[in-house]
């Protein structure tokens, strides 16, 4: 989701909220939309988009993070074009980055998995997922960190020396240092995490789509149970709680203010971004985004 110039929620041009659906497609909303507006058709990516970064090279066109095609760029004028194949094969990308010289720094979240089966990487809680980086100007992409479970949000800091990243499988947020990726755990945070998105001051919106599961917890210590659990039907796999939770963190980890929704209304929130006063959020489960004041 993408809002203007504020490393948004997951643009064609600078105007408004893109997400993306399901079903491949990338929609827009205009900033100031009223409550109940039809978004508007960006393009067609014919796979399942993510994380989604406005370029800064051209300022109009998009950095998408595909789940079954990897990284992609989408023009104005709705051409997709693929930045990795098959000499950097990725898996599953899920969340980027962009720095100011056009390097986007992204998550592959699992070299096991599809998206389609994400409970299971979480399940059998491996070290399965890395960060790369994709270099436009040579077009290589280059492991920056590896041995992570399950990276999801990732976000850079001011100064563009290290990267926030969290781990939904661990609930963890960690730094990573720029460039040889040494990792720091900064927070072990009370829910699962997913996409992260600096403010610009230093601060980053952290969207989390489920409170911890006690059932998942006591899980971890017993990985032959959980690849057991992993294979069961998805119907009877540990379920996430219909909570929505949004929280904001500092470059050291700290928790500067949450937002709850315990009624479930608008719940397994995956995107998270600010804009102004307005929160936008995106989630892997509602028909729409929405949008939240924050005064």
């Amino acid at each position: 989701m993408v809002v203007p110039r504020q490393r948004p929620p997951r643009l064609i041009r600078p105007s408004g909220s893109i997400s993306g659906a399901e079903d491949g497609r990338l929609w827009c909303w205009p900033v100031d939309a009223p409550p109940g507006t039809r978004p508007r058709l960006l393009a067609e990516t014919g796979g399942r988009p993510l994380g989604i970064e406005l370029d800064p090279v051209d300022g109009a066109s998009l950095l998408v993070c595909d789940a079954y095609r990897g990284l992609l760029r989408v023009t104005p004028d709705g051409v997709v074009h693929e930045l990795t194949g098959a000499d950097a094969p990725v898996h599953l990308a899920d969340n980027a980055a962009v720095a100011r010289d056009g390097t986007v720094y992204f998550t592959d979240s699992s070299d096991r998995f599809p998206l389609s089966h994400w409970k299971r990487d979480l399940l059998e809680h491996r070290p399965n997922g890395r960060v790369l980086a994709y270099d436009r100007r040579t077009g290589r992409t280059e492991v920056v960190a590896s041995g992570l479970y399950f990276p999801n949000g990732v976000a850079l800091t001011p100064d563009e020396s290290a990267l926030m990243l969290v781990e939904t499988a661990t609930h963890r947020l960690l730094r990573i240092d720029l460039p040889e990726g040494r990792a720091t755990v900064l927070a072990d945070l009370p829910a699962y995490p997913d996409n992260v998105a600096a403010v610009g001051d230093g601060t980053y919106w952290i969207a989390l789509p489920s409170p911890r599961l006690p059932i998942m917890e006591r899980l971890l210590p017993h990985p032959r149970v959980r690849q057991l659990v992993a294979l069961l039907p998805g119907a009877v796999q540990p379920q996430p709680r219909r909570y929505g939770l949004v929280a904001l963190v500092d470059g050291e980890g700290r928790v500067l203010r949450t937002l709850h929704g315990p009624d479930g209304g608008y719940w397994m929130i995956t995107g998270v971004r600010q804009h102004g006063d307005q929160l936008w959020l995106g989630s892997l489960t509602a028909t729409g985004v929405a949008r939240v004041s924050l005064t």
